[in-house]
């Protein structure tokens, strides 16, 4: 059990975390950890000795968004309807994408992630197995889409949000509306290409 950490220890802790969240979310991932610590009104060496890394910042300051992710999931797989579920859970996700950049880079690339996030971040995946595979067993989801598949509308979408956030915030909803209809049955039209393997999906998403 981790030991509880002193009250300045924990101010500063929390002054760090806050300050990362606002900057993330305003300007992405690559926010320079200087400027945070100087934003927290801490030192860089206070920075470090509270998150030794990036990725340790990067899961303190997102851990509550992980863990709506899953909830979002849990919900969905509730739904009496499936396809209602599938367009819940993806819909939710995008919303919290176009909320905070962070979160948006974070949902479209791979990284980085400490030990805690990554175990969360499988369990994610295998709830989003679940969502996909009760969709296409009710008939409301294209038999042919894969998990793989999924990450496209999630990248789609980070890339909407980047060009539009500042002149048409809502536009995504639209654009997540017109992939949502190409992976609804009836009738498809068939696919040129493959899916993705895992592999080549977790390739693809390494930095």
């Amino acid at each position: 059990m981790a030991k509880p950490l002193r009250k300045d220890a924990q101010r500063n802790r929390d002054l760090l975390v806050a300050a990362a969240r606002e900057l993330f979310a305003e300007r992405g991932l690559d926010v320079p950890l200087e400027e945070i610590a100087r934003c927290a009104g801490v030192s860089i060496g206070t920075l470090y000795n509270r998150f030794p890394g990036r990725a340790d910042l990067i899961d303190a300051v997102f851990a509550d968004r992980v863990a709506a992710t899953r909830v979002l999931a849990e919900e969905a797989l509730d739904m009496p309807d499936a396809w209602d579920g599938l367009v819940r859970f993806l819909t939710g996700v995008c919303e919290m994408q176009a909320a905070d950049l962070g979160y948006n880079a974070l949902a479209s690339e791979r990284g980085p992630y400490a030990a805690a996030s990554e175990e969360a971040v499988a369990e994610g995946y295998a709830l989003m197995r679940r969502i996909v595979a009760r969709a296409q067993e009710s008939g409301t989801l294209r038999p042919d889409v894969t998990l793989e598949d999924m990450v496209f509308v999630v990248w789609g979408h980070a890339r909407t949000v980047e060009a539009t956030a500042a002149i048409a915030p809502r536009l995504w909803r639209r654009h997540l509306a017109l992939l949502l209809d190409g992976l609804r049955t009836p009738e498809p039209s068939p696919l040129p290409e493959p899916p993705l393997s895992p592999e080549q999906a977790r390739r693809a998403m390494s930095p």
